[in-house]
């Protein structure tokens, strides 16, 4: 076991550098080398669904929450919850349509649970893939939105179309009310979870406790969610959207440092398994396929795929047709939601921007962003192997093997075409908007700290001095930002270059690693010890780290 988790990690590093290089996303790479490692001689890894949604889910989701922002999210609340909860039950009802109709002695509830299975994208190859070619903030939100919550919806409909195919028995009205006791009392766990997190503020400075009591928030969330019989997936993602708006408030600069490290340690290790897991499932769903018809197996993945790949791209034409007023009603902003605060003109029209409608452009990717991953397989592995009536589950060796192909040809078709498809579009993040965003901010951000200095002097006489060396260093700062939005005033849409601090950034750049070089030196010398050097180098990290990757952002 050992043996095959350095192999995997090995594999995962290997793949992560040869996508750096191409551009082909890891999500779609890494399936197609569990595949042809599922079709070599000698053992396997099969899928555990309880190990998935109990050990790997919840880290991955907190994750991403606590990288998502709350207040994007409720900008675009329509489309998100529109693609989260109301296309999700409405893919998962369909195929159970399909099936039923089309597929030869398929009963609804089994259709219905195959459905739920496949109809949650997993955002993760979009997203990887979206932010290498600077897809705009608000896409990436949608995408990201999205994906925190349709596990909840799409788990919490499964629960409903097992019990009913299980018992033979199904009641609309019980199995709505099971879907909103689930849902609201998964939101009300959530929060509670963030609450306790807040109150233990003052164990998170350190932040090695920062980093375990983080670690621990998912699964606590999860579990107390599943002990009370609601959603626990849905309690992990509002648990951590609370937590990761808070995050300001709640830890220190340093812990905040670490515990971001540790996170994406955790995803990348995580996502990089789950993707070699999905392909070694192919041996297991392939074996029980003997009994059916090759024209049933082929109807089946027809009316799976099929809806999944054109549903999508219907919902969203239909629902971005609505009147405007219906579509700010249900999640846009506009510059009246705030009175107190009604912001700059440019702040008003950037809330409009993204208020607004989706163009034809974003319906299309958007469209060819819903990439199916292991949270359907481990989903569809959970069904039972037999009825309360001690028969097999109906066709469950066929709904496993329709949500792999499902996988396959949503994770590789359209991970490997999401990129070509997004530049041929043309959808690119406004950098110029971005970087006046991130000035205008830090200017603020001094100004607020030259008045909290005014306060200082007035109440402390005696630390004139330094408050005169801080504030030069301040003004010097306030003039540098506002220079460079002068310079993004000036060049219009386009992303200036100022060649005289690309040359200052190199040269610091430069200086950087020759005190690092001299401190190695006096390493080796026996003059620092290394307890000291690592010290050292820190904050040479740090300063390096604050050193602008371009010289207008």
């Amino acid at each position: 076991m050992l043996l095959f988790v350095l192999a995997a990690v090995a594999v995962i590093v290997v793949v992560r550098w040869v996508a750096a290089r191409t551009g082909l996303p890891a999500a779609a790479l890494l399936p197609l080398i569990g595949i042809a490692y599922a079709l070599l001689p000698g053992p396997n890894v099969g899928l555990d669904p309880d190990l998935v949604l109990m050990i790997v889910l919840p880290p991955l989701l907190y994750s991403a929450a606590l990288d998502s922002s709350l207040l994007d999210i409720r900008r675009n609340l329509r489309i998100v919850v529109s693609l989260s909860v109301v296309l999700v039950l409405l893919t998962g009802v369909l195929v159970g349509i399909g099936f039923h109709l089309f597929v030869a002695g398929a009963t609804l509830a089994a259709g219905i649970a195959v459905g739920a299975a496949i109809a949650p994208p997993d955002p993760v190859a979009a997203l990887a893939v979206g932010r290498r070619v600077n897809l705009p903030p608000k896409m990436v939100t949608i995408i990201q939105g999205e994906g925190l919550l349709n596990d909840a919806t799409a788990l919490t409909m499964l629960s409903v179309a097992v019990a009913a195919a299980v018992g033979g028995e199904f009641s609309f009205p019980s199995a709505v009310g099971q879907f909103v006791l689930a849902a609201v009392g998964g939101v009300a766990v959530g929060a509670a979870v963030a609450w306790l997190v807040r109150l233990a503020r003052p164990f998170t400075a350190d932040p090695l406790l920062s980093n375990a009591i983080s670690l621990a928030t998912p699964f606590v969330a999860y579990l107390l969610g599943e002990e009370l019989h609601v959603s626990g997936v849905l309690a992990v993602v509002i648990a951590g959207l609370i937590v990761g708006h808070k995050t300001p408030q709640l830890t220190s600069g340093a812990a905040r440092l670490q515990t971001s490290a540790v996170w994406r340690l955790v995803d990348f290790l995580l996502e990089g398994f789950v993707f070699l897991l999905i392909g070694q499932q192919l041996p297991e769903v392939v074996k029980g396929l003997r009994q059916y018809d090759t024209s049933t197996i082929v109807i089946a993945v027809a009316v799976s795929v099929g809806v999944v790949l054109l549903l999508r791209p219907a919902w969203l034409v239909m629902t971005q047709s609505l009147p405007r007023s219906l579509h700010t009603r249900l999640g846009g902003i506009s510059e009246q939601d705030d009175p107190d605060e009604p912001g700059t003109a440019r702040q008003i029209e950037r809330a409009d921007r993204n208020a607004r409608r989706l163009t034809s452009r974003e319906v299309v990717a958007l469209s060819w962003s819903g990439t199916r991953g292991v949270i359907s397989l481990a989903a569809i592995f959970t069904l039972p192997l037999t009825t309360n009536s001690g028969a097999p589950f109906p066709d469950r060796d066929l709904l496993l093997f329709c949500t792999f192909v499902v996988v396959l040809v949503t994770l590789v078709g359209q991970g490997m075409t999401f990129a070509p498809l997004v530049r041929m579009l043309g959808l690119r993040a406004n950098e110029t908007d971005q970087a006046r965003v991130r000035n205008e901010a830090r200017s603020a951000a001094v100004e607020a700290a030259l008045a909290r200095l005014d306060e200082v002097a007035a109440a402390e006489p005696d630390s004139t001095v330094a408050v005169n060396t801080i504030r030069t260093q301040l003004l010097a700062r306030l003039a540098r930002y506002r220079g460079r939005l002068d310079l993004l005033e000036q060049s219009g849409s386009e992303m200036p270059t100022s060649p005289e601090y690309e040359t200052a950034l190199r040269v610091r750049r430069t200086t950087i690693d020759a005190q690092r070089e001299e401190l190695v030196r006096w390493r080796d010398s026996g003059r620092l010890p290394d307890e000291e050097l690592r010290v050292l180098e820190r904050e040479l990290d740090h300063e390096e780290l604050l050193l602008p990757k371009r010289a207008s952002s």
